[in-house]
């Protein structure tokens, strides 16, 4: 087991206390135990920090001594940030072991590096980087390319001619490639179908959650950039764009044609109406729905807050009655300014 001073000579930070103790593993302050390091971002947890069992801290400056004398800790301007890199550390993805599993379907030429189970079909024309990973029943189509170091979990479908770059994971039940939602209407409401002769192409180093569908883009692509972080249950809809380390929360829904710039993180549950532009470092709380353009960076909601239903109910009715309400405003305002202009008068 590394000792903790060694990790500090590995991640910096400045250590306080007896470096020789041996850490085991990063844990939750209230989970911790003896030979666990635990750390502390958020300062509500001050109380679990005096408490917890972990046999040293990774927390800030400003709780230098919140630990008391008898336990090590380090301090980090950013202790989530340097938690994360300790978890890394500790918990390591396994190593791709090379081969072709004999119930799977290759029909491309593939890298001796890399690893391919049971029930998956690469088909004809597919680029396979180096030391890449296709789970069981993945489906990788014709003339798509995978970059160096990527993984997939079981069940991912890669249609026909999509990129995706190196160092990327995507996981189970993700669908990258499908046809974007383009229809046009003939007079009598039935709909033609638009082909969607585009392609979904994603850089390096992005993370798409499980079970997230990215459409392909209708004549031009859908472009993913790198380093961008995509949770599970997403629908990123045909021809839209998202800037470098974006981050995206379950259960957001993206329409067509929306370009969201470099360095957002977007909540749980957002929905984005087509063909809008948002600008680079923005912030869109969870359930917020974004209907036109944002162009100066920031913070934005447009949710309410929770409320029991009994004043969910009586603020609704009062919403109902706001027309009504602000007509009456306006005919007290003229009034007002009427009694105004006739004391000017007399």
């Amino acid at each position: 087991m590394p000792r903790i001073d060694a990790l500090v000579s590995r991640f910096g930070g400045e250590l306080v206390g007896d470096g020789s103790v041996e850490i085991r593993r990063v844990a939750t302050l209230e989970q911790a135990g003896e030979g666990d390091l635990a750390f502390l971002a958020n300062p509500r947890y001050l109380n679990q920090l005096k408490t917890s069992r972990a046999s040293a801290f990774i927390v800030s400056p400003a709780h230098r001594d919140a630990a008391g004398v008898d336990r090590p800790r380090i301090l980090a301007d950013d202790p989530y940030l340097y938690f994360a890199h300790v978890s890394q550390f500790f918990n390591p993805s396994p190593p791709v072991v090379p081969g072709v599993h004999p119930l799977a379907s290759v029909r491309c030429t593939v890298p001796a590096s890399v690893a391919i189970d049971a029930g998956a079909v690469l088909e004809e024309g597919a680029e396979i980087g180096a030391d890449v990973l296709i789970g069981a029943n993945c489906v990788i189509g014709r003339g798509a390319r995978i970059g160096r170091g990527t993984r997939l979990a079981p069940n991912v479908t890669i249609y026909a001619d999509c990129v995706l770059g190196e160092n990327c994971i995507v996981h189970a039940g993700a669908v990258i490639g499908s046809d974007g939602f383009g229809f046009a209407r003939e007079t009598d409401g039935r709909w033609v179908k638009i082909p969607q002769a585009g392609r979904v192409v994603i850089g390096n180093d992005v993370e798409i959650g499980a079970n997230t569908s990215i459409d392909r883009g209708a004549l031009g692509d859908t472009v993913i950039d790198d380093g961008v972080k995509i949770d599970n249950q997403i629908q990123i809809g045909h021809n839209t764009h998202i800037g470098k380390y974006t981050a995206i929360a379950g259960s957001t829904g993206i329409s067509g044609s929306v370009n969201i710039g470099a360095r957002c993180m977007i909540g749980g549950g957002v929905g984005i109406a087509g063909h809008i532009d948002i600008v680079d470092d923005v912030v869109l709380t969870g359930r917020a729905v974004i209907i036109k353009s944002i162009r100066t960076a920031g913070v934005y909601a447009n949710c309410l807050p929770q409320l029991t239903h009994v004043e969910w109910v009586r603020n609704f009715a009062h919403l109902r009655h706001l027309d009504a309400l602000a007509n009456k405003i306006r005919l007290l305002e003229q009034r007002l300014e009427q009694q105004e202009k006739t004391k000017e008068a007399s």
